[in-house]
């Protein structure tokens, strides 16, 4: 859905979100908490976006509440930058303030303060480099599902010893109710949700937003560093596109007003900077430049321009649909980026090159590579391949057999991701070349690690990819405990060097002007304190040579 000026102003009210020192509130403070924690976002070289919610003690408190935002140069030195802001109640009592002015390249503290002297907790971020830069360190995440286990990940990144800032791709919430996807794992752990339904309204995206943000180790993260977001399609339904998605039903009302709803929320709860005025609520495509060292290019593929998808009917894979399902795919006039972000971001990418930038890093919601699926049964044996299949559920039975007779058809891996669009992709490769770049590729929604190389149709090697897992959603390598799934999956593709489906935690990415480095860290459990951290892979890419695959370190 298209956003006018008019209606942003009246969904979230774009042009007074960013309060300046002394403006002027409209209703005395009660007392307040700030239990949903701080965070920070969208860096800048002479700030950041700094979030936080001011929670009335009274329960229905309508008026709008004052507070006061400091930054410090470390954690209780003395102010470098402070002013009032307004936390209003037609926000949800969210509040987002944008400092300016500050060094570029430095870390600074942060909090908030009400009118009776409650203090917030202290958040950190680190304000975007200038000039020569010898390093960036990025935390790269997706896929934080509430009830499917504990935010481990989040607390580790929360302790690493360096995080610039926490790409953040996608499925930062899920809109499932507690029955739904990952429930049985929450019912385990405790880990209950609110509202208890699937979420459809504002209030309902408030909510969830206000629930997620209640975590711990969650708040850690965001009290660590800056986060660097775009959403995915969970933050409104699963598998959504331009005209609505696989999750959103009739009986659930209007997809656009619901589309609505979850971006206003997600304006409100966020540590992303608002909607430009003019721009379309969904074209969240923006960039961020590390000094002479990189540029993070963060597109949108979900609510801006993308096509359905190439679904089977009742989402079952039958043989009776694999044409049809095969010459959707091929269209090419299906989308993924849309002409105007296409065109931005073929323009990011050669400004960028033309800068002397050694890396291109395109913060992408899914993966890239071309993957087909695996062959099970030739690959476990027909034996253990049918006790594995008799040990499962009937529902994941199934599906299962139907999708490796879809595989063996030629359907990919997944309709969802790029495969789903190869002609989309295709033009993107184009752009890449034309701009002179071989890009970085980052992406999630899998919930699984991946380093691909990448090629366009003509065999060329044009981008690398760095897939991460997810913080906590379930993957299909749980459904074969006795099979290497990723191996499987990677050694049926050339353009899969390693994948992972079975893990659970992040990317940390290191880049220089010689190389960019992955590492792959994994949580050693997502169901239960303590943990700790282990490396399962690394891989890197040579900026001086762009004709090589990537390498596992050794």
């Amino acid at each position: 859905m298209t956003v006018d000026r008019r209606t942003a102003l009246s969904l979230i009210g774009v042009g007074t979100t960013l309060a300046a020192p002394g403006v002027a509130t409209a209703a005395a403070s009660s007392a307040v908490t700030f239990v949903h924690g701080v965070a920070s976002g969208d860096p800048t070289t002479g700030g950041a976006i700094l979030w936080t919610r001011a929670t009335p003690s009274v329960a229905g408190h309508a008026g709008d509440i004052p507070v006061v935002w400091t930054v410090t140069d470390g954690e209780g030195a003395a102010p470098v930058a402070t002013g009032r802001a307004v936390a209003r109640a037609a926000r949800d009592f969210t509040v987002k303030v944008e400092p300016k002015g500050l060094k570029p390249g430095h870390e600074y503290s942060f909090f908030f303060t009400a009118a009776d002297g409650t203090k917030s907790p202290v958040g950190r971020f680190r304000t975007l480099p200038v000039g020569a830069v010898q390093d960036a360190v990025l935390a790269v995440v997706s896929c934080s599902l509430y009830n499917g286990g504990l935010f481990n990940a989040y607390d580790a990144i929360a302790q690493a010893p360096r995080v610039d800032a926490v790409v953040h791709l996608g499925d930062y919430i899920y809109e499932y109710g507690i029955d739904g996807y990952g429930g049985e794992i929450g019912k385990r752990l405790g880990r209950t949700l609110d509202p208890t339904h699937e979420i459809v309204t504002l209030d309902d995206y408030r909510r969830r937003h206000a629930w997620y943000k209640k975590d711990v180790d969650l708040q850690a993260a965001h009290a660590r560093a800056a986060f660097i977001c775009v959403w995915d399609d969970h933050e409104t339904a699963n598998d959504s596109w331009i005209g609505g998605a696989e999750n959103h039903q009739p009986n659930e009302g209007d997809w656009g007003k619901r589309k609505a709803a979850a971006m206003q929320a997600y304006f409100e709860w966020m540590p992303i900077r608002d909607p430009i005025p003019g721009r379309p609520h969904e074209a969240i495509n923006r960039s961020f430049q590390f000094g002479d060292l990189a540029s993070l290019i963060m597109v949108e593929t979900r609510l801006l321009a993308r096509s359905h998808q190439a679904v089977f009917k009742n989402e079952v894979a039958t043989p009776d649909q694999y044409d049809a399902v095969k010459a959707i795919r091929a269209n090419p006039k299906r989308e993924m980026l849309g002409a105007d972000q296409a065109r931005w971001l073929q323009g990011e990418l050669s400004a960028s090159v033309k800068a002397g930038k050694p890396w291109q890093v395109l913060g992408n919601q899914v993966v890239m590579a071309r993957v087909a699926g695996p062959d099970l049964a030739k690959a476990l044996g027909a034996q253990t391949y049918a006790a594995t299949m008799a040990a499962m559920p009937a529902m994941y039975r199934t599906a299962l057999t139907a999708a490796a007779d879809s595989f063996r058809a030629g359907i990919p891996f997944s309709l969802d991701s790029w495969d789903g669009y190869p002609r989309a992709r295709e033009r993107l490769y184009a752009s890449f070349q034309a701009a002179g770049s071989r890009p970085l590729v980052i992406s999630g929604d899998s919930h699984a690690f991946w380093a691909n190389d990448l090629y366009d149709d003509a065999r060329r090697l044009v981008a690398a990819e760095f897939g991460t897992s997810a913080i906590t959603s379930p993957s299909y390598g749980s459904l074969f405990p006795k099979a290497n799934l990723g191996k499987i999956i990677a050694d049926a593709n050339p353009e899969v060097a390693f994948c992972d489906q079975n893990n659970k935690g992040y990317i940390l990415l290191t880049l220089t002007p010689q190389s960019a480095r992955g590492d792959y860290l994994a949580m050693s459990t997502i169901m239960t304190k303590p943990y700790t951290v282990n490396t399962v892979a690394t891989y890197t890419v040579s900026a001086a040579d762009r004709t090589s695959p990537m390498r596992a370190a050794t």
